[in-house]
């Protein structure tokens, strides 16, 4: 008797992105906390659906203008991945992050999806972030993109 083995599907429909600041020689990681039905009060990094015609970097563009306002921001490809399981439709949701150094005179202005932002140090963002998997992701920018500089072959855009 044989059985026929089931795929559970992989979706890669959005991005996520992780922005660091410098201040006072210490970089720093924007957490928002959203203000939408989806996640509420629940404080994250940007994330955000990949639009027609759009590559996963332009989206990421995108997003943190969209969500934050700001428009120069040095943006890598960080080769790590947000990721969880839906049980109720049988898919795994799959997005890159990307991590963007924001220029100094950039300063946040929140669009209606977020309520309330802050520029907190690693340990502090990793202590804030609610979903399982954030606190990782945030460990893996510290090393990659903070504690090391991150390879050119890793930037995209501008």
């Amino acid at each position: 008797m044989s059985k026929e083995n089931i795929e559970v599907p992989l979706r890669c429909q959005g991005i996520a992105v992780v922005l660091l600041k410098k201040f006072d020689n210490e970089y720093k990681v924007l957490l928002l906390k959203r203000a939408t039905p989806v996640l509420r009060d629940v404080w994250c990094y940007i994330g955000g659906s990949i639009e027609e015609g759009e590559n996963a970097w332009q989206s990421a563009l995108r997003e943190i203008e969209e969500e934050t306002g700001i428009t120069k921001v040095s943006l890598y490809t960080s080769n790590k991945f947000d990721q969880f399981y839906s049980p109720n439709e049988n898919y795994i949701y799959i997005a890159p992050v990307f991590v963007g150094y924001v220029d100094d005179e950039q300063n946040v202005i929140l669009n209606y999806e977020h309520s309330e932002y802050k520029w907190l140090s690693f340990n502090e963002a990793i202590e804030h972030v609610a979903l399982p998997g954030n606190d990782e992701v945030l460990t893996f920018i510290e090393k990659h993109f903070v504690k090391s500089i991150p390879t050119e072959l890793l930037r995209v855009g501008n």
